[in-house]
């Protein structure tokens, strides 16, 4: 199949690392120009070289943004565009919030939970709409959790903020369906990033139990009995993005192993 992505231009939020660094790294397979981002230049650098060297594109560079703020977003996309006179594709991802319960989260929490994992989406993608409209062109994926369909214990910032990334994209998959713009929510069950062993070192630790029994009870809830890998995610991301999808819009997709079991 032929993904059309070759000279694309492709932008991969929060990227130096984890599912977006997975995504950026197969857009680059592809042919595609992609710019990656992250607040870490360090970081950004290392991926950068470690992209360029495993897929012999040349066409990767970074920039630094703090996806809470709208002055960083307005520039990644300037740069972006910069590199070839538009933008093709945008995936949006950001950091996950911070586990916990109801009461154990402040105003100043919800609101920072709020600016990282639903206003930055919002204002990245006001940024790249004008671009696609000019073309009459573009695709959008939005890299949500699991909780778009069934609620997460102990995740409550994220059952509440990645819900409205749906109903986003969905009012969105309408209104820019003229313009051949196509957006979608993909939402990764349990794959294999340092979020997921970060998430079960503390309920190893709020159970008392090792790290390793954690990981084999969650292992049992999944039906393929595993982790994904990073770049099972990112190819089912990357399809979406791709010219080879001209008519799935407004949709939600879990890349799970079939551990959610709800419709």
């Amino acid at each position: 199949m032929d993904l059309q992505l070759t000279g694309k231009t492709a932008v991969v939020t929060a990227s130096s690392k984890g599912l977006g660094k997975a995504t950026a790294l197969q857009f680059a397979y592809e042919g595609a120009n992609v710019l990656i981002s992250s607040r870490n230049e360090k970081e950004l650098q290392a991926t950068v070289e470690e992209i360029k060297e495993q897929t012999n594109n040349d066409k990767v560079a970074y920039v630094i943004c703090d996806m809470t703020n709208p002055t960083d977003i307005q520039n990644m996309v300037e740069q972006a565009a910069a590199q070839t006179g538009t933008i093709d594709i945008l995936v949006n991802n950001a950091g996950g919030p911070p586990s916990g319960k109801f009461l154990d989260f402040s105003d100043e929490d919800w609101q920072q939970a709020f600016e990282l994992n639903l206003l930055s989406f919002i204002r990245t993608i006001r940024e790249v709409v004008p671009f696609m409209k000019k073309q009459q062109s573009g695709r959008i994926v939005n890299i949500a959790s699991s909780s778009i369909k069934a609620s997460l214990d102990n995740l409550i910032l994220s059952n509440t903020m990645r819900p409205g990334i749906v109903g986003l994209a969905k009012s969105l998959s309408q209104e820019l369906a003229p313009d051949n713009i196509l957006i979608n929510t993909v939402g990764p069950g349990r794959i294999e990033t340092g979020r997921i062993v970060e998430l079960n070192k503390k309920t190893a630790e709020s159970k008392g139990v090792s790290l390793e029994q954690v990981k084999e009870e969650a292992d049992k809830e999944i039906h393929l009995s595993r982790l994904g890998e990073p770049d099972e995610f990112a190819k089912a991301v990357v399809f979406l993005a791709s010219g080879a999808n001209t008519y799935i819009t407004g949709q939600s997709l879990l890349v799970d192993g079939g551990l959610v079991k709800a419709l």
